[in-house]
């Protein structure tokens, strides 16, 4: 199969690497300098620098050239960059099944991924969504990861997971667009409210804490957008929270880490150089939380700090002293 990995940022490099040992795949940037670097180097300097980019990798700045033949391209831009990626690839003409890897919300309009394509029509091409716990520095060292497919169409779903599912790269399948898509895109709010926990020695029990009320706030958002119970349950819901929320290679963990020793967010956001989507997701995720009349008072809590300049420690300290009560949905 030739696949199309259309991003270059870690993830989409990460890809790249782990599925050129069993298809044919190329690597497209936006970006001539960028593609000049991935030429030049064999390494992706800017964004993935510690692997070596296999030989067989094909590597172009070109759409039309990257899109050319291709049986399936898997978007993995920044979710601010989506639109403009459909918009490019219909304007080549090009009619090609897409898979999404972007986790997050549109932010003006806080639209999901899904609602995009479906505004930026591509010609009825199947399309579907691919999120799970998967930290792109692991998933390039061929460690094992496991993820969901989601898609409306069950046939493509099961036909592109088939593909792309090998002993590292476990895929499972699911018809549950909009859960797979909310899951991926709140984890990583929460995620900076555990850094900040973290970061301010809070201990093992407030993090767990922030994590399990936070799987509520992402299966309550979720459920009223249309989602469904299990997916919350599964890879894309409590095993992408769990992984972001621990796991010292989360870029949002980092934030929240750096927000918690009194780093001011531009200045943490340039010292990251990548996007960490939960800074750009939580004020759409609360704009639909109040839309939607659902509970999330840690999602609250970190658009405050982010936006509106509360302390770090009075916002977790304030979550973890609020009135007790039944524990539900």
């Amino acid at each position: 199969m030739k696949v199309a990995i259309l991003g270059a940022g870690a993830w989409g490099t990460a890809l790249a690497i782990s599925l050129s040992t069993r298809h044919r795949v190329v690597l497209w940037t936006k970006f001539p300098e960028h593609l000049s670097e991935l030429i030049t180097h064999r390494v992706n300097v800017s964004f993935f620098p510690d692997f070596q980019l296999p030989e067989a990798l094909l590597l172009t700045s070109s759409l039309p050239e990257a899109l050319e033949a291709v049986d399936l391209a898997i978007l993995v831009v920044p979710m601010a960059g989506f639109r403009e990626t459909l918009q490019s690839i219909a304007k080549t003409g090009i009619k090609v099944p897409i898979i999404w890897g972007c986790k997050g919300f549109e932010s003006e309009a806080a639209k999901l991924p899904h609602q995009v394509v479906v505004e930026e029509s591509i010609g009825g091409c199947p399309c579907g969504v691919i999120s799970g716990p998967s930290f792109a520095q692991e998933v390039a060292q061929g460690l094992p990861t496991a993820l969901t497919l989601a898609s409306a169409d069950t046939a493509f779903a099961r036909e592109m997971a088939s593909q792309l599912h090998s002993t590292k790269l476990r895929i499972y399948t699911s018809q549950d667009v909009i859960g797979v898509e909310t899951g991926g895109a709140v984890k990583n709010v929460i995620t900076i409210a555990a850094g900040i926990s973290d970061g301010l020695g809070f201990g093992h029990n407030a993090r767990a804490a922030l994590i399990t009320r936070g799987l509520m706030e992402i299966t309550r958002l979720g459920l009223g957008l249309g989602g469904k119970m299990e997916t919350f349950m599964g890879l894309a819901g409590v095993g992408d929270l769990i992984l972001t929320c621990t796991g010292d290679l989360s870029r949002n963990r980092r934030v929240g880490l750096m927000l918690a020793a009194g780093r001011v967010l531009p200045e943490i956001l340039n010292e990251l150089g990548h996007v960490a989507e939960g800074v750009h997701t939580a004020q759409a995720v609360l704009h639909l939380s109040r839309k939607l009349n659902v509970s999330m008072p840690i999602t609250e809590s970190i658009c405050n700090v982010l936006h509106d300049g509360l302390p770090a420690r009075d916002a977790v300290e304030k979550l973890l002293s609020r009135e007790p009560k039944a524990e539900i949905y």
